[in-house]
Order: structure tokens, then sequence, then C-alpha cells
């Protein structure tokens, strides 16, 4: 668990970050086990998706334990996972990598939205993936799942470590995603990925306009030739960036 809160100014630079880029930053630091597995956007989106996470973890389903009368209690954890989510947050279920049955339908996805949270991300299926693909909220799966979640998963615990595509997921870690998937950072890192991030982001924009030029990456990417440094500050001067 952490104590970590995403600040506006940390999540406004995470919004302008690609996965890549923060993939990158995460392995000089070492870890290399942070990017979602098996999971794509449900619908194209503008917007990145940057939260911190709020966990849901399914077990596999036992009949005995999960005929279609337990949604009837209020206690269930699917549901409680949608009503307290806080805004601002990102559910992440862990399916175990299992998208025979959704993980979630279009109706509790809508409401998720409504409640103001920043995204979902689960390796399980979900249902209705067109009405979850037209909702402004970012929404990430293994991909579409008719059965409800009753007939392999069973919901059993709420904000706990778990397990999202093979990567560990804690309480308030942040993710951050976009048309490439999902990247899991470590909340004591966010703060030091964001701003290592833009200017990551600031300098391959430079590059990338080099090499549309003509330019050769040898040298350039990475700049191991400091004549490619000298450009690159000139290019900040004159574009103020």
């Amino acid at each position: 668990m952490t104590e970590y809160t995403l600040s506006d100014s940390t999540r406004a630079a995470l919004k302008k970050v690609s996965t890549a880029s923060v993939a990158t930053a995460l392995y000089k630091r070492g870890l290399r086990n942070q990017f979602i597995q098996g999971v794509r956007a449900v619908a194209p989106k503008s917007d990145t998706m940057v939260g911190q996470a709020f966990t849901l973890r399914y077990i596999p389903a036992r009949e005995d334990r999960n005929p279609i009368t337990a949604f009837r209690d209020p206690k269930h954890p699917q549901r409680v996972a949608i009503e307290t989510c806080p805004a601002g947050h990102v559910l992440v279920m862990d399916a175990r990598g299992d998208a025979r049955a959704a993980t979630a339908g279009s109706i509790l996805i809508t409401r998720l939205a409504l409640r103001g949270a920043a995204g979902v991300v689960s390796d399980g299926g979900f249902r209705d993936m067109a009405g979850i693909g037209a909702l402004d909220m970012p929404a990430y799966c293994a991909g579409p799942s008719a059965p409800t979640n009753l007939t392999l998963h069973e919901a059993l615990d709420i904000n706990i470590p778990v397990a999202c595509g093979g990567v560990a997921v804690f309480p308030g870690d942040v993710l951050l995603g976009d048309g490439d998937g999902v990247m899991v950072i470590p909340a004591h890192l966010a703060d030091d990925i964001a701003i290592e991030c833009a200017e990551m982001e600031v300098f391959e924009e430079f590059v990338l306009q080099q090499v549309e030029a003509g330019a050769g990456v040898i040298g350039l990417y990475p700049p191991t030739d400091e004549a490619n440094l000298n450009k690159f500050a000139e290019w900040r001067t004159q574009t103020r960036r």
C-alpha cells in the first residue's frame, strides 16, 4: 500500500507522455516487467489514461458459490468495487488472464465512468464492448466475452495487491494507458518518471524531425555525437520547447 497521492501537475505531465517513454525510463531503473500483457484498448481515445490503481481480484468460480443470485448480495465485491473506486483512479481487475468470461459489462463500466474514474483495466473479458467503447473513459481488456463473470470468476478482494496481465499492481500505483497498452508505474517513482519522460518526449520530437529531414540515427539516437546535442540545444531555443 502507499500514502502517495498523484498530484495534478504529475497527472498532467504524464498525460503528455507515451507508454514507450515510460517503459524506457523504468527499464533504466531496472524495472522490466511493468507493461500489462494481453490487454488492448476497447476503443481508441484521444486522451491518455492516467490514474492510481484501485484493484479487484477474481478467483476461479466454484459453482456452489456463484449462482446468478449472487448479484442480489449488496456486498458483492464486483458491485462494491464499482461503487467505491475513487474518482480519478483506475479500476484494475485481476482475472488471471482468463478472458473466457466477462469481468464487467457496459452498465457497470458506465456507472464507473459517471463516478469519475480515470479508466478501467482487466486482463479478463468485457461484455457489451460497443457500449464500453462509446464512453469517454478509457477501457482496456483482453477481449470481448459474452458470458457473465459468474461463469468462471468469483470477485473476492478489493484494493489489495493483484496481478494483471503478468504485472504486480499495488493499490496506489500509477497506470498510464495509450494506444500501445498500459504501463504500471510504482507510486514512489511516478513524479520522477513524469519529469524524465517529459524531457524524453521533447528530445524524441527533435530526433523525429531530424530523421524526417534525412538524418541518420547513429550518433543522434542516442545522442553520442556532441554536434547533435548542440543542434538539440539550438532547436529548443528556437522552438521554445
